[in-house]
């Protein structure tokens, strides 16, 4: 699994980012995504089913739509032995799950090839590449990331 790191200062383009290079690496391989969330939020909608099952005290509450398939477990960043460890384990699970592809938003202390949008300074190693919004070209990492050269 080529996994890539996206990173910047809010308000970057790093979600443009993702998209855009998600859009173009699934037509060659499954790809998953993670994103930092720096605040809670609430994606289960108070009062309905598996919002219920949750507060009656399920420890895993799992959603099957005719179209999305959800799992809900507690324990986010907070309950984990580091950020970077709960990133590694999700890192692990995807990876054994099949994906191809895997494009992270923010984590810019993790340990995976990241491409940086903007002028923060405080990245972390490893750094593939460096850009902006405005003159990246999607396609050409997109590129390096199926042939397996990006990060190198």
């Amino acid at each position: 699994m080529e996994v890539v790191c996206v990173v910047g200062p809010s308000d970057s383009g790093k979600t443009t980012v993702i998209e855009s290079l998600a859009a173009r690496l699934s037509e060659d391989g499954s790809v998953a995504t993670i994103k930092s969330i720096h605040h809670d939020i609430e994606i289960d909608t108070p009062g309905k089913d598996t919002h219920r099952h949750r507060m009656a005290g399920a420890d895993t509450v799992v959603g099957l739509t005719p179209t999305l398939s959800f799992q809900i477990t507690p324990g986010g960043k907070e309950a984990a032995a580091s950020e970077t460890a709960l990133l590694a384990e999700t890192v692990d699970r995807l990876r054994s799950e099949g994906y191809a592809y895997l494009l992270i938003e923010g984590f810019h202390n993790c340990s995976y090839p990241k491409l940086i949008l903007g002028d923060r300074e405080d990245i972390e190693p490893p750094i593939a590449h460096r850009s902006s919004v405005a003159t990246i070209d999607t396609e050409a990492v997109a590129a390096a990331v199926i042939e397996g050269s990006f990060g190198e």
